[in-house]
């Protein structure tokens, strides 16, 4: 894969991320960024005044610099905005923000040195990663106070991982005989200005909703096995008049999970008339999150190849000052994913109450002895607060703005949080699942000797290798856990 050239994917970054060398710079890309660079060069030995160059930063734009000042009033711009609080992000999230500002700086529009841009893939490669706050960001001018972080040990300054401990940037650097950079015209605009802290967070994110979405299949699968629910609701038919392309896909993997099951033929002559919606409904609700990810899934990778910073150097003549910073563009898709995701997780919540009820042959709570044993009563208590509490997460962050620069910056997106609170849902949806896995896999036990789908028995028995049938109460919250881990740890067969 080449920076700048080749267009990349989400999964391209994340195999990056995991074998940094994989990505290099080509001899076309070498050559857009000298360009690119020279023309700034040749700005500042010119007249003419161009923003971030040979100017002050937001409100102080109208304040020319000289060109003596030049490197001086880059290197402020980086220590002056690297004010982030908060815990650190992931160190994978910060890996990516280094593989997508990379990409973005190779297309030769930012005037940032070959110099610079190498020695961000030489950190990459040594798994030098900076240490990122997560709270700062106002999601337009860029993520600056995220990105400013990020580069920090360019100048020798900030903290990196070591061994999952955060150090010293000068300490690192030292054992590596790394020196520390000097920062020239337009370069710490270039490598501040832009959307990377939003669009890493998006590319985590899909790629966990991702596998999330075909989970989600998978416990409503088991779930309705165990409900000994009805297959008529995913009939290729019902969809091919209601064509979304999220809910079709949702009801043929619905019909491959219950191919050839025992129990569905229960309702061969059964007065069960049909389920409730969160059993029946599953190919709308599904579906409808699919599509969401779909949106996001196409505005990530046109972000992740696209020039976010300003101003663009077109020429030595001609720069634009303009808003490609602005995450807008991610942050109404993010909240949208958000919603999206945490819909998976009411969903699922409601077909485990369901498995509860004590309906249709299964003992309530799931468990023969309920009264002395609680059985599964409390989990669904674990399940509800965790929905709820992505509800509360679903408010849009982008719906907000707070003028900020003086009131030069007065429209931002707030999208650095919305794709924060995208990863926080999703992570409360992965416990969701796995408590719905839990009471799908105990009610199978009450359909025996009847047989489910081969990849649904599959499951099962992966489920049973790390937690035993539930004959009488016990720690089921270390049930959970271990459960949420084959989720985390993706060892669930969804495909």
């Amino acid at each position: 894969m080449i920076y700048g050239i080749d267009t990349f994917g989400y999964h391209d970054v994340l195999e990056i991320a995991k074998h940094p060398s994989k990505a290099k710079l080509s001899e076309k890309s070498i050559e857009q960024i000298t360009k690119s660079y020279h023309n700034v060069q040749k700005i500042v030995a010119s007249d003419r005044t161009v923003y971030g160059i040979n100017t002050g930063f937001g409100p102080l734009c109208d304040t020319k610099i000289s060109e003596s000042e030049t490197a001086q009033l880059q290197h402020n711009l980086i220590i002056s905005h690297a004010v982030g609080v908060g815990k650190p992000i992931d160190k994978t999230i910060s890996k990516i923000m280094m593989i997508a500002k990379i990409h973005a700086l190779s297309k030769g529009f930012s005037g940032v040195s070959l110099e610079v841009i190498e020695r961000l893939i030489l950190m990459l490669e040594k798994d030098i990663i900076p240490v990122v706050p997560e709270q700062g960001s106002v999601g337009a001018s860029g993520d600056l106070a995220p990105l400013a972080h990020l580069v920090l040990p360019l100048l020798g300054l900030g903290q990196v991982w070591e061994n999952d401990q955060a150090v010293r940037t000068s300490a690192v650097l030292e054992k590596h005989h790394i020196q520390p950079l000097k920062l020239g015209p337009k370069e710490g605009l270039g490598l501040i200005n832009g959307t990377q802290f939003i669009l890493a967070h998006a590319i985590v994110g899909l790629s966990k909703f991702e596998y999330l979405l075909d989970l989600a299949d998978l416990t409503a699968a088991m779930s309705l096995e165990a409900y000994r629910g009805s297959a008529s609701p995913f009939k290729k038919e019902l969809h091919d008049i209601r064509p979304f392309d999220g809910s079709r896909k949702v009801a043929e993997r619905m019909r491959n999970f219950l191919k050839d099951s025992d129990n569905l033929k229960s309702h061969e002559f059964c007065d069960r008339v049909q389920d409730p919606y969160s059993m029946r409904c599953v190919p709308q609700v599904h579906g409808a999150s699919r599509n969401a990810f779909e949106h996001l899934k196409q505005m990530a990778d046109t972000e992740l190849n696209s020039v976010t910073d300003n101003p663009i150097i077109l020429s030595a003549e001609e720069s634009i000052s303009g808003g490609n910073f602005h995450g807008q563009l991610m942050a109404l898709p993010l909240d949208y994913c958000a919603l999206a995701a945490a819909e998976l997780g009411n969903i699922s919540d409601r077909r485990s109450y369901l498995l509860l009820e004590g309906k249709f042959g299964l003992p309530k709570l799931l468990i023969e002895s309920s009264g002395l044993n609680s059985g599964f009563m409390i989990p669904q208590y674990t399940s509800a607060a965790l929905v709820t509490e992505n509800k509360t997460l679903c408010f849009p962050a982008s719906a907000d703005s707070i003028p900020t620069s003086l009131g030069q910056e007065d429209h931002v997106s707030m999208g650095s949080i919305s794709g924060r609170k995208f990863n926080q849902i999703l992570g409360n949806l992965e416990n969701i699942l796995a408590i719905e896995l839990m009471f799908g896999a105990q009610g199978l036990e009450f359909r025996r000797p009847a047989v489910c789908s081969e990849i649904v028995e599959k499951n099962y028995e992966i489920i049973r290798s790390v937690v035993a049938k539930l004959e009488n109460d016990r720690l089921i919250g270390e049930d959970i856990l271990k459960i949420a881990d084959l989720v985390r740890e993706r060892k669930l067969i969804v495909n």
